[in-house]
């Protein structure tokens, strides 16, 4: 899948081909949010990326084919996130490495916060295959800011070329400037209406970098793949009730009918809002980019809790 353009904030484009570049990197990117950074980084240097998970995928439940992992061991790099977002890549990772595929995993190098950070004390999250530190680094930007420039020194590193640590500063500094319109439209909510209740723990570092609270998930895991017992529901329908909260931000890529029963329960006009969390949206739609994701989301949270 191709992504176009030296600016995140371009517009660039993803499809189902992998453009060549004579002399440049052969990059590969697990997921499409990181697909988009890296893409801007990548062919600003004269290289060419592929994403592997297409747009609408949840990155918990992907696996890999064996041409894409025989791709992964062509590449100069291989970029993921890690920290166990790309769960169903694990033997896949594995086998690609046994063969020679260098992976650089960008997570961990981030300071990644804990599971719950943000979230209601009185929240419970059940044990999964993340661990104990949240992959969910992109709701920061200025963590992906960073992350981008770690990718363009790696891409240095791996080629020689310091046009990658150029175009990764620019790419950075992009993503940087959006970070204050995003800060400005999340902090335009009353600090006493910070209140969040999402479909799964993906939130955390939105709500410690802005100041919101996470009342509850449907989902008690940072992973979609765990399931939510009647009691955890129950739990979070008083709760909701307990704190009037006005909405639950669902998740795009994932069924409504969860957020829809537990909205039900509750008895009241609560609005269920879906965000755009693991993948960006469709080329057509406002979250095409991970800036104009960010600027999205962003904005459906401010509505929402604001009515």
């Amino acid at each position: 899948m191709l992504l176009s353009g030296c600016s995140s904030d371009s517009g660039s484009s993803i499809s189902s081909d992998t453009t060549t570049s004579a002399g440049g990197a052969n990059v590969v990117v697990t997921t499409s949010v990181l697909g988009d950074v890296v893409g801007d980084i990548v062919e600003c240097g004269g290289g060419s990326v592929t994403v592997l998970m297409p747009i609408g995928t949840d990155p918990h439940d992907f696996s890999a084919s064996s041409d894409q992992v025989a791709g992964m061991v062509k590449a100069d790099l291989v970029v993921a996130n890690g920290l166990g977002l790309e769960a169903g890549l694990d033997d896949s990772f594995s086998n690609a490495e046994s063969d020679g595929a260098n992976i650089f995993e960008v997570a961990p190098q981030l300071d990644p916060i804990e599971f719950g950070a943000g979230m209601h004390a009185q929240v419970e999250e059940e044990p999964d295959d993340h661990g104990d530190l949240d992959p969910h680094f992109w709701f920061d930007m200025n963590r992906m800011a960073t992350a981008a420039q770690l990718i363009g020194a790696e891409l240095t590193q791996v080629t020689g070329d310091e046009n990658y640590t150029t175009c990764a500063d620019t790419t950075a500094s992009e993503i940087t400037a959006a970070e204050t319109e995003v800060r400005a439209i999340l902090e335009s909510v009353p600090v006493d209406q910070r209140i969040l209740v999402t479909d799964h723990d993906a939130l955390g570092y939105l709500a410690d970098t802005y100041g919101f609270e996470i009342a509850g998930t449907l989902i008690p895991s940072g992973s979609t793949l765990a399931e939510a017992s009647s009691a955890d529901l129950a739990a979070l329908v008083e709760t909701i009730n307990a704190e009037g909260v006005p909405a639950i931000f669902a998740n795009v890529a994932e069924p409504a009918a969860l957020a829809e029963a537990v909205a039900a329960e509750t008895g009241t006009n609560i609005a269920i809002i879906p965000l755009y969390v693991g993948s960006l949206g469709a080329p057509d739609s406002a979250a095409a980019t991970y800036i104009d994701m960010m600027r999205t989301d962003a904005q459906l949270i401010a509505d929402g809790l604001k009515g």
